[in-house]
Order: structure tokens, then sequence, then C-alpha cells
């Protein structure tokens, strides 16, 4: 065997460091060549970092959440050398090594097929190494279909489990085949019994304050810190991921109940670390309850009777404290990105409103013949024919200026980004050559970036090129707003609400569909008035929709 050192390579053109969100692999595991290992956050991409060996993981050199630069070191390989000969009896004490190990956090202790990987079935041949390769997306959706992944025959390389093989498996009702669901029940682990536990700790709290799928007992006592039994091993077993939890718990992993065992240690989850806190904090909080019941003061000094102070997250002096939260990964690109912009383009915002009652009318009649071909129509696809027969007749809005050359680059081509909002921050994918497709066709790839955007599946490449870009800020409830320009690019449009609005006509006034618009410009490149004429002409073609024909 040789000892192989994997640097973390250049995961996206010029970037130079990366956060490492998630390990998908523990010390111990047997990987093959480009299998993922861990996910990398890097600009506004979450990557996966493949393999680049087929091997056992040996030690791993970053902590989840740590800003890491190319070309630093972040996981140490043991790789089999050419004239290695591999043994029948080494490789069942490889497997035997590994199954020893906890799991790694990208494969929860509830995987059905956990139990099969660890001693395989012997109708079930399994490699050499003992284990089933597959990607944390089959893992997830073998469970969710709940099929037994060991007994999945892999048609990716190496025999690599895919989503698709799943899929298949599932499909052709060889979920729990030849008892691998008894299996897995009577030797792998076990989810964790939140009612078994909550006694284990003494039962704590109400209704109101219990833990997710937590049901509280009436006739229960009060419970006080010391009534919360901890488990007080010498030795736990567990995952990185879950150490580190504990650690930001302030929870000693040898006090967390479990029922789990791995190679004949106790195994704890994240989530049993998670429940066993909250029931200490829940019985910290009954405890101040009940001495300050009277509305007394509890040692704090605090009023006890105060909600601000007996909340149930804890105690009451440290409930007010500041809450410190990392500015890197995506929030820092975002933050770059819009310092650039604001402070290199004088912004200037154009606000006017359309009366779109006939675009309602048609999408209204659109609509359901387009769910007949599975696509979900919005008013976007509208939004964005009109936005680029606007910005033919208008190219300056659909340009960039380059200072050092001292031009102004018209750009023919028609890239519309689509600013997405994410659990991550803002995402702006775009949609390539909007000028040539056709409605149905922009709603499609509108929804399937969007979705991919909120899971963090989507590529650098696709949230690059773009030319202009539309901001929804619609979608919560918004009307008008000052957004600011995607830089380089020279325009951005803001859209409200689609809603019912009081519009005078012809002396009367009538409730009418509306849409909201804000056009933010760089100022150098132009002019209010071209600004204006611009949304003039989009909005000419929102109230009558029979224009977009013409496109």
């Amino acid at each position: 065997m040789a000892e192989k050192e994997f640097k973390l390579p250049d995961v996206g053109e010029g970037v130079a460091e990366g956060e490492l969100v998630n390990w998908l692999v523990a010390p111990g595991d047997t990987v093959t060549e480009d299998q993922p290992v861990a996910e990398v956050e890097t600009d506004k991409a979450l990557v996966e970092v493949p393999s680049p060996y087929n091997g056992t993981v040996k030690q791993l050199h970053v902590e989840e959440g740590q800003m890491v630069p190319v070309g630093d070191v972040i996981v140490t390989y043991d790789v089999p050398e050419a004239g290695d000969d591999v043994s029948d009896a080494d490789a069942s004490k490889a497997a035997a090594d590994e199954a020893a190990e906890p799991a790694p956090e990208s494969e929860p202790a509830a995987d059905a097929g956990a139990a099969t990987e660890a001693e395989p079935a012997d109708e079930a041949p399994e490699p050499a190494s003992g284990r089933v390769f597959a990607p944390p997306s089959a893992r997830r959706l073998a469970r969710e279909l709940g099929v037994d992944i060991a007994t999945v025959d892999g048609s990716g390389p190496g025999g690599r489990v895919t989503e698709g093989d799943v899929r298949a498996h599932a499909e052709s009702g060889g979920a729990g085949d030849d008892g691998a669901g008894d299996a897995a029940e009577s030797s792998g682990p076990k989810p964790i019994d939140i009612e078994s536990t909550r006694s284990a700790v003494s039962k704590a709290g109400d209704a109101g304050t219990a833990g997710v799928g937590a049901v509280a007992d009436d006739d229960a006592p009060s419970p006080t810190p010391s009534s919360v039994e901890a488990a007080g091993r010498d030795r736990t077993l567990a995952v990185p991921a879950t150490r580190k939890a504990a650690r930001d718990a302030g929870v000693d992993l040898n006090d967390v109940p479990t029922d789990e065992t791995r190679d004949g240690e106790a195994f704890v989850t994240a989530d049993q670390v998670t429940q066993y806190a909250q029931t200490v904090t829940e019985a910290k909080a009954a405890e101040a309850a009940d001495t300050g019941a009277t509305g007394g003061a509890d040692e704090t000094g605090a009023s006890t009777a105060d909600p601000d102070t007996a909340a149930g997250n804890g105690a009451a002096a440290g409930s007010r404290e500041p809450e410190s939260v990392p500015y890197r990964g995506v929030r820092r690109t975002i933050g770059e990105q819009m310092e650039t912009s604001k402070y290199t383009a004088p912004h200037v915002t154009h606000h006017d409103t359309a009366v779109v009652d006939d675009l309602v009318d048609v999408r209204a009649d659109l609509k359901e013949r387009a769910a007949e071909r599975d696509v979900r129509l919005s008013y976007m696809p509208f939004v964005m024919k009109a936005l680029v027969a606007g910005l033919k007749e208008f190219p300056s809005l659909n340009s960039e200026l380059r200072e050092d050359d001292e031009e102004i680059l018209l750009k023919k081509e028609y890239n519309l980004g689509i600013a997405v909002a994410t659990d991550a921050g803002l995402m702006v994918p775009v949609v390539k050559h909007v000028d040539e497709k056709s409605i149905l066709e922009l709603a499609a790839e509108v929804n399937d970036l969007a979705a991919r955007a909120r899971d963090r599946k989507v590529s650098r490449e696709e949230m690059q090129g773009g030319t202009f870009t539309i901001t929804n800020f619609g979608a919560i409830g918004g009307e008008y707003a000052t957004p600011i320009i995607n830089y380089p690019e020279t325009a951005i449009m803001g859209l409200g609400a689609i809603d019912e609005r009081p519009v005078a006509e012809d002396g009367e006034v009538r409730a009418a569909h509306t849409l909201p618009l804000s056009l933010s410009i760089d100022h150098r490149v132009i002019d209010g008035a071209e600004a204006g004429q611009f949304t003039n002409f989009v909005m000419e073609r929102l109230e009558n929709p029979s224009l977009l024909l013409l496109e």
C-alpha cells in the first residue's frame, strides 16, 4: 500500500479557496475513483469533490465548515500499488475494519442497507471491500423508496449504484426481497425512539416546548437538571459531523442515550445529540419555571415569569446574547458583487405599472394546455419575451461598459439571468438565447433552473454569461424596489406582485390586474429618458400580449 495525499483541486474558474461544507466519507472508508468524498462551496456553487484514487481513506485533514485554499491537502489515502497482492483474507479483514468504523454523515445510521454492507448476505455477494458503492443521492432515494441498497445491482463504473438502478429495483418489486428488511431490522442500526429517550432523561416540558415528535406526559413530575440521566459511557462511536454537533451544543457525547451499536460499541447520531441537548435544555427551563412559579427571581436575578427569560431555548441570560454568523461562502460572494456594482455603477431606478388584465387571461387560457405537456406556466416567460423585444429596440440596455478600453459593448445575445432566493443566498442562473425559444420552452427551463438553484445543484457555468437580469421580489409580496445591477451588466428589471389594484380609466376607477415594474440602470451608459422609453415598450407588450406573436 502507498500513502497518497489529495489536495483541493480548482473546482471553479478563478477560485482561490472554498468552504468544506460536508464530508461524504470517514476514515477507514473504501472509495473508488470519481466517488464524491466532500461537498465544497465556492463562489455561488456547491460542488462535489471526487476521489482521484481507488483506496481507503486514512485521514481527513480539514474540519467541516473550514475555509480551504486550493492546493491544500484535504485527504490522505492508502492506495494499493501495482504489485500488491491482496488475498481474500486481507480483503475480509479490510471489510471488517471498515464495518467497525462509524458511517459517514451522508449515509445516516437508519440506512436500510447498513446491516448488509457490514455483513453481506450469503445470497447477495458483495465486492471484496464489503461496501456498496453509491453516491449520497442514490442512498437517499433508496431510503425514500424503502429499498435495501445492498440488493441493488449497480450499472455504473465499477458496479456503482445509480439513482436509475434504485428506481428500477423499486419498480421491479425488489424492495425488501430475500429478507433484507428483516436483516436490517435485526442487525442494523435503528432510528432513535423519541419516547424511550425522553424516558431515559426524564420527560421534560409540556406540549408547547416538546421536541419534534415528542409527546408530553401530563402525569409526569416536573423535570429538573438532576433528573436528566446521562448515559456516562467511557467510549462512543460517532462520525466527525456528529462530534462537531455535540461540541457546538455543549454536550458530552458519552452522555447521549442510544440503543445503536457498531462492532459492540455504542454509536450516536446527530439527531440523537440534538434530541438529548434539547431535552436537557427543556429540563433546565422547567426547573427555572418551577423555582420562579410565583414570579420570583432565579439565579440570574431575572424574573422567571418573564417569557423572554424563560424561553425554551435555554438559559435566560444567554437568550439576549448576539449570535455570530460567519460571513463567507455564498453570502460573502453576494456582498462583494453588490459592493462592486453599487460603488462602480451610478444607479438610477425607474418605476412604472403595467395593466395586465389581458396577460392574466392569456396565461389562464394556456396554463391547462401547458400542464398537459408537463410544464408549469408562470408569467415569467411572457415577461422575458417582452424584455427581449425591448432589448432589441434599445440595445444599450443589453450592454457592458469596458472602461479600460473606453468602449460600450452592445451585445447581440439575449441571455437573461433569473434571480432565485435560496437558503444559501441569492443565485442567478442564466437562460441562454431567450430570443430563440418558445414560451413553453422558457417556462420549462426557468422551472428547472430555479429548482436546481434552490437545491444547490446548478453549475457555475449555468450562472455565467448573462446580459440582463430579472428579479421577482413580487414572489414574496413586494411591489416596488431599487434592485442592484448584476455588474458588469448595465440594467436589471424588478417585478412586483401581479394583483388587483385601483386603476382610473375614462374618469372611472376600476379594479384591474397590475404589474409594478422597477428598472435600475447604469447611468453612465443609459439615460433616464431611454430607460422610460424601454419600460413603455415592454409594458405595451405585457398589456397587449398578442404583440408577442410578432417577436
